[in-house]
Order: C-alpha cells, then structure tokens, then sequence
C-alpha cells in the first residue's frame, strides 16, 4: 500500500470543511464520504515546521528539538559562533534535520521506500526521494519568499503538487509525505476567509484528484490511503507589537532576527507570529528557571504582562510545574507527574479560562477538559514546550488579533498563528478510510501511521494510535 500525508499548511477546519460543504472541493470531498473527518489539536507553537514533528516523529516540537520557528541556542552545541541562533526562515531551514532529536527515529527512517516534498523535516529521505532540496532550491524559495511573491508561490504550490503525483507512480513509495504552502502564505497575506485561500485550497484538491486517477488507471486503487491535515490554523491580527524593539526601548540589550549579532540581555525569537520564546542573560551556558531569574528579571515580566499584544506569559519553574500570567486573568499554576497526569491550580486567577481547579487528569481528560475552552489542550501544550530544554525563559503567547513582530516581514500579516488560541490551535483531518479510533491530536497521527503500515510503534511517543 501506499499512505500519502498531504499538509495543508495553515488550513483552518471550518474554511476547509465549509468550502467541501459547499461543492467547492470535490476530491476531498470525495474522501471524506468513504473516510472519515474530525477536528485536531495541533501543538505549541503552533507554527509551520515545529509543528510537523507530530507528523513525522510523534512528539511535541520540544522535544523534538525544533521549539519554535526561531530558537537560541542557549548551550551553543548546534549553531555557530557568534550568534547562536537558529531561524529556519531561508535558508535556515535545512538545518531542521540536524536540530532534531536522536532519541527517536522519523516516519522516513522506519519506512525507508518514502517520498518527501517541502518538508522541513526530511531526516531518512533518500536525496533522490526528496523533492525540494539543496542549497539552490532554499535560495530559490528563500528569493521568492523574501520578496513576498505570493504568485510565484502559488504557481511552485501547483508544481510540487503534479511533481508530487509523478515521482509517487513512478517510485512507488510505501509512504509519500506533501506540504503544500500556499493556503498558509495567502492566508497571512490575504486573511483565512480570502476567496484568495480557496484557490489554495483547490490546489491541494487538484492533488487529491490527480492521486486517485493515477492509481487507478494502474488498477491500484485498493492500494492509495490519504490524509490530508493541517499543522495550525489562522486568526486575523489587525495589530502587531514590535516585540523586540519594545524591549530594546525599555533599555535591555535585544537580540532578535535578523539582528542577530547584538544584544548581550534578552533573545527575542518569535514564531508564527503569534508566540515568542524570550531567552535572558545570554552569557548563560545552562539554561535556569523562573524562581533563580525572578530577582532581577521580575520588572521585565510585568512589562510585559502588561502589554496589550501580551496574553499570556508561560514560565517553567522547575519541578514539572509551569507558571502561566495574564494581566487581566491573574495566575494559575500547571504540574505534571511522573505517571503523566497534569494539575491545574488557580493562584490569583483564572488565565485559561477553565472555571476549576483540577487535578491528576491523564493527558485523554486534560484534552477532553479543555477541547471546547479558547486555550485547547493548554494543559499538555504548556508542560511540553516549558520542559524543553531548547525553550525560553519566558514564552509569550500572544492576545486576540495581535501578533509580536512588525518589522522585517516580505508582506504585512493580516492573519497569523503560532499562539494557544483556539482559531491558531484547531487543524482539520481527512482521511480517504474510516480511522475506528479517536484522534485527538496531531501527535495521534505518527503513531496511526506506523499501525497502518504495520510497523512497530516506539515505547515513549507524545501520540497514541488510533488504528
């Protein structure tokens, strides 16, 4: 059989949902009727390649090693000197694979008869089974990205997906992994609700489409299972707080894309752009928590705190416990156990929202508690990216219709992702065969693969199977 995993990149379910309701995609449509469908919780940050970890390794991106769309490198172990910062905008990007954990294999190194197209993460992939690779190709889409070409990204969105088709029948692979880019790129640009998005849309149903008829004019039908998921959503930001030039005005040393080479106080690296990891004292080897930083660093906090793009304010205190901060929320703390479960305990307030204490949930009732709140699966999300070593000091998520970086963009935001919220933390799933078990994440799905593969699912992974 062949299992082919097509990213949406930056659908939202009822956009997606709405437009096959409404006849406007008929091939996935088409799937839906014989599969199945369902609405997931992507991770956080929810943002385009740290967000693919759950796909094609089964774990949060801290964990992964990739914690945000930009990081600082903190133990200076995986950057260059001097400075120590990653970005995987450009040509950054191809060192995703070397940023990667080792603990555990990816979807391609278990199943090597694999494609990939336009995945950050490609650890496994034979280079003659990976479409969009090298040196020249990231500066082509760097080019094209930097000048805010949203045509020339739609007409690369249409090829990859035809090219896509083309090596699947002329390789036969056992497993074929697709990021499509353009709803995500139009979405920022354009708004989740631009009729712009549809044509997006339509290419990822142009793929569907072409799929299905390749194998079954070779009379393989039986063989094709798709998915088709997102790995974040979208939601519109009219307002956008210059994070790292806030920061440097209060009179602190900033370090900040593509400014990288300054600074010597705080790492201001943002994602999506609706989150940010604030790494401080930067001569630091070793990573400290909350309680050894609080005397010196507390004035910053409430600043913080205080501004209006500034929702919540995320702070690993050690011990498996996290801080969260909201300015008109008060403050709650989040444990976790060593059997898994996670505490919820109002402080000062109520910052997510939840109406109740709660205590020992295993990571099933923290997700079923908190699905239909504005922070869903919070519980689980904060612990992950707190307990990476990889994270910041301070992670910020962003308020309602706010995002954290004005400057340096190709285009002006007008929708973003990367934060908690509900609209950036939803993702839509398709699949071509009724999946009997429930999915409720998108770490699910790594693990769903391997069973639907047949191959062995690793002790350990942040997902369970469904199948």
């Amino acid at each position: 059989m062949t299992l082919v995993i097509l990213v949406a990149d930056g659908a939202r379910p009822d956009t997606l949902f709405g437009a096959m309701d409404a006849g406007q995609l008929p091939a996935l449509a088409a799937l839906r009727s014989r599969g199945s469908a369902a609405t997931l919780t992507s991770v956080f940050p929810s943002v385009t390649g740290s967000a693919y970890t759950p796909f094609l390794l089964g774990l949060h991106p801290g964990r992964a090693g990739l914690p945000g769309l930009r990081w600082y490198d903190r133990s200076r172990d995986a950057t260059l000197w001097p400075a120590h910062a990653r970005s995987y905008v450009g040509l950054g990007g191809m060192r995703a694979d070397a940023d990667l954990t080792r603990e555990y294999r990816t979807l391609f190194e278990h199943e090597p008869r694999s494609i990939g197209g336009f995945t950050y993460i490609g650890r496994g992939l034979n280079p003659r089974r990976r479409i969009g690779s090298g040196w020249l190709f990231g500066a082509r889409m760097a080019w094209t990205h930097f000048r805010g070409d949203l045509d020339g990204w739609m007409r690369f969105d249409r090829w990859l997906g035809e090219e896509f088709v083309r090596r699947i029948v002329a390789q036969r692979p056992r497993v074929a992994f697709l990021a499509h880019p353009g709803i995500d790129k139009l979405s920022h640009r354009h708004g989740a609700e631009s009729p712009r998005v549809l044509q997006a849309m339509q290419t990822v149903d142009h793929t569907v489409r072409l799929l299905e008829d390749a194998f079954a004019r070779a009379g393989r039908r039986e063989e094709l299972e798709i998915w088709v998921v997102s790995d974040h959503g979208h939601a519109t930001v009219p307002q956008h707080e210059d994070l790292a030039g806030t920061i440097a005005s209060w009179g602190y040393g900033v370090r900040a894309h593509p400014w990288v080479l300054r600074g010597r106080d705080v790492a201001v690296m943002v994602s999506g752009n609706a989150m940010a990891h604030l790494y401080l004292e930067l001569q630091r080897r070793r990573r400290a928590v909350w309680p050894a930083l609080r005397d010196r660093w507390q004035p910053l906090l409430e600043r913080l705190i205080s501004l209006a793009a500034v929702d919540l304010a995320i702070l690993p205190m050690g011990d498996s416990r996290v801080s969260i901060h909201s300015s008109s929320r008060g403050h709650a703390d989040v444990f976790t156990a060593g059997d898994g479960t996670y505490s919820y305990r109002r402080i000062s307030g109520d910052p997510l929202g939840i109406g109740d204490d709660l205590l020992g949930l295993d990571a099933t009732a923290a997700w079923e508690r908190t699905r239909e709140t504005e922070y869903p699966d919070a519980l689980v999300q904060v612990c992950a990216i707190a307990g990476a070593p990889r994270a910041g000091d301070i992670i910020l998520s962003a308020a309602p219709g706010w995002d954290l970086r004005t400057r340096y963009e190709p285009v002006l935001h007008v929708s973003g992702h990367g934060a908690l919220h509900r609209e950036q933390m939803l993702v839509p799933f398709i699949s071509s065969r009724p999946v009997t078990g429930l999915l409720r994440r998108t770490v699910d799905l790594f693990p769903t693969a391997l069973a639907t593969l047949g191959l062995t699912i690793p002790r350990g992974l942040d997902g369970v199977s469904a199948r």
